[in-house]
């Protein structure tokens, strides 16, 4: 999923290849060469979704309604009167789509498990559905069949609607971790003899901010009466942060011993350039929006660590404390996470402000642009105006949280959308993705072998075209054109790209 729910840019061009190299030129004074840099011959490249964006059959075989069942059909809609119900029909065509990946020759196939799927009503002591349990079971089977490693994701954000309408979900750690612990244990249990590789949660930022301070994303919890935007979305991310070292402990005592498989969280954010850079307020504002958006989940998760002290700082009472017990967990669990999970799309400007920031300011009084105060743009735009293109950011962020948390990175989530990709001849002339994940490539050859990160695989996000959550059916991101009416496959120019592209910086013979 794209890390925001971005809109369509309608004003902006197309951009074709030898545009976008001039269009960068413009926009930064810089050149835009692919050079198709070498990758190490170890490194996974793979294609990413989301059960909700690509499933559909939202009410078959025994499947419950989750949040995002409920929220895109809401009256007047929040969702440009789209919602997900079939999509593009991966339950009924997962078939298909494996097949069509092995063409591609990817390594990795990173997808969710719909949490209300195989557990219906979402809770402990609810009853479990088989043929839920069934589908997943067969398309790991599937994967493992063609040689591609299923990589998998427990929450993306689909909370089943009915613990939500219990106890309000993150709003209460204790009832959530022990709802999340025992669906963890059931596809722990279930799946973990094929799958080597779990990820807790899907980009926690975006859950406690967008789902629960400003209201763009189900649940919305913000438009409710009775809700505390100043608190609520920090008590959602510490739900998240202490389930996910929950779940981790669980798994390394009771499953990891035999599976031998390995856990981790996915964390998005941009990479931030002070607004003026030579204004020392703007550099701080950078580094610590970068706290704000990274730190907050990282610094706990992979450091056993307290959130960052620019966050204590600054929000005070707001932000939960942990207590002995809550950090001895984070302490005991946070080496045992074998990978960081990293979604990265843009880079944005930071700028301190000094007017009184809003009741329930989020950013420590940062506002955030494209333009820099020089008039430069930090790239040109692609198909959202908020996803511009910016490699060397792209690289920096990858030395930033190397030199922060020293674990191997994984970019789980990469990519974006073009302009006039409804129509399918538009859309398989993808030049613009194709000079995108190149140069973002470039930057990770670039981290690894210049600056000595160590990256061990790249996702593109994403293989489908989708549903983009309160985007709904406008922005597409994937290498292959999903027709939403015939739901047919027609692969883009990107995915070829990516598989010659991959096998040569791989140094591999066709």
């Amino acid at each position: 999923m794209s890390s925001v729910p971005p809109p369509v840019n309608s004003e902006a061009r197309m951009f074709g290849a030898e545009d976008l190299i001039t269009a960068y030129s413009k926009t930064t004074g810089q050149d835009l060469p692919v050079q198709e840099l070498p990758l190490p011959s170890e490194f996974a490249w793979g294609t990413a979704t989301a059960a909700y964006q690509v499933e559909g059959g939202a009410f078959r075989d025994g499947k419950g309604d989750s949040i995002w069942d409920t929220y895109s059909h809401l009256e007047p809609s929040r969702t440009n009167g789209e919602n997900a119900d079939v999509t593009c029909n991966h339950y009924e065509l997962m078939l298909e789509d494996v097949d069509l990946m092995s063409q591609f020759d990817v390594d990795v196939y990173r997808f969710s498990i719909s949490w209300s799927r195989i557990i219906p009503l979402g809770g402990r002591n609810d009853p479990i559905n088989e043929k839920g349990i069934a589908f997943y079971d067969s398309l790991i089977n599937k994967l493992i069949e063609r040689n591609i490693e299923p990589v998998v994701t427990l929450y993306h954000w689909d909370t089943p609607q009915r613990i939500y309408d219990r106890y309000g979900a993150f709003l209460n750690t204790t009832e959530f971790e022990a709802d999340f612990k025992h669906y963890a244990h059931l596809c722990f249990t279930r799946f973990g003899d094929r799958v080597k590789k779990w990820i807790t949660f899907n980009e926690p930022y975006i859950t406690s901010i967008f789902a629960h301070l400003n209201g763009t994303l189900a649940p919305g919890h913000c438009r409710e009466k009775g809700t505390d935007t100043k608190t609520e979305p920090w008590r959602v991310g510490h739900t998240i942060i202490l389930s996910h070292a929950s779940v981790v402990e669980m798994y390394a005592s009771t499953f990891q011993p035999l599976q031998k498989g390995s856990i981790s969280i996915v964390l998005n954010g941009h990479f931030y350039e002070p607004h003026d850079a030579n204004s020392q307020q703007d550099i701080d504002a950078a580094q610590r929006r970068m706290e704000f958006y990274i730190g907050w989940f990282g610094d706990p998760v992979f450091l056993g660590q307290d959130y960052p002290a620019a966050m204590r700082e600054y929000l005070g009472d707001r932000l939960p404390g942990f207590s002995a017990e809550e950090r001895e967990l984070l302490r005991r669990t946070c080496k045992i996470n074998a990978f960081y999970g990293m979604n990265h799309y843009s880079t944005k400007y930071a700028r301190q402000l000094t007017d009184p920031p809003a009741y329930d300011d989020w950013t420590s009084n940062v506002e955030e642009s494209a333009i820099n105060s020089e008039g430069v743009e930090i790239g040109p735009p692609s198909a959202a105006q908020w996803l511009r293109v910016a490699p060397e950011g792209f690289r920096k962020l990858l030395n930033w949280v190397w030199k922060r948390y020293r674990l191997p990175i994984i970019v789980t989530e990469n990519g974006c959308p073009c302009i006039g990709e409804k129509d399918v001849e538009v859309a398989v002339n993808d030049q613009f993705r194709q000079r995108y994940v190149g140069l973002y490539l470039d930057s990770i050859s670039r981290a690894i072998n210049e600056d000595g990160v160590k990256v061990e695989g790249w996702y593109v996000w994403s293989f489908l075209d989708n549903y983009e959550w309160a985007a709904g059916y406008g922005p597409r991101y994937g290498i292959v054109h999903i027709d939403f009416d015939t739901l047919k496959r027609t692969p883009k120019n990107s995915a070829w790209y990516l598989k010659r592209s991959l096998k040569t910086r791989r140094g591999r013979s066709a």
